[in-house]
């Protein structure tokens, strides 16, 4: 008599493998440690915002640097942070990027000079920082910008009228 034939041990199915994360969430992330967010513009609007702003000064110039690699990034909230000019330098990527909020900080003329990339840029506030008119120099090839906020510097009424020749259309908002 045959003995009887066991059956098969039920066929191991490995685990599912973790989701992989991408870069760019691992970018989000980071920032988000960090005290800062990323969020789409809208729901059918995929470009971004990053915002630092409500972290406060501990947010320095190598948090900012931690949103290099993020796409299509629109809009940068720095303002009240502890940066400096240095900042600016991380944000060399976005190419697409139309606001930017430097209100409150150090920054001040070297800023301004690392912008001239930003062909899109079509707001800027600067209010209470170091700029002075020849930061404003720096901005005419800027021919996008529409919006500037320049209260509580060191510009001049002479420093706007020579970029508002630059940029007939742009709105320079210095005070109330």
């Amino acid at each position: 008599m045959q003995a009887p034939k066991k059956a098969a041990p039920p066929a191991v199915k490995p685990a599912p493998a973790a989701a992989a994360v991408s870069s760019e969430e691992k970018i989000i992330a980071a920032i988000e440690k960090a005290g800062g967010s990323v969020r789409k513009l809208a729901q059918n609007d995929d470009r971004l915002e990053v915002s630092f702003y409500l972290a406060g000064a501990a947010i320095k110039d190598e948090h900012v640097a931690l949103a290099k690699g993020l796409k299509k990034v629109v809009q940068v909230h720095l303002a009240r942070t502890g940066i400096t000019n240095a900042a600016i330098a991380h944000l060399a990527g976005f190419t697409d990027l139309e606001q930017l909020h430097l209100e409150n900080t150090a920054v001040g003329d070297p800023a301004l000079a690392a912008l001239k990339g930003f062909s899109k840029l079509e707001y800027l506030n600067v209010y209470n920082t170091q700029v002075t008119d020849a930061g404003l120099a720096h901005l005419t090839g800027l021919t996008n910008l529409k919006s500037l906020y320049v209260w509580q510097t060191k510009v001049t009424d002479d420093g706007i009228k020579k970029l508002k020749e630059a940029l007939p259309k742009l709105n320079v908002i210095k005070g109330w």
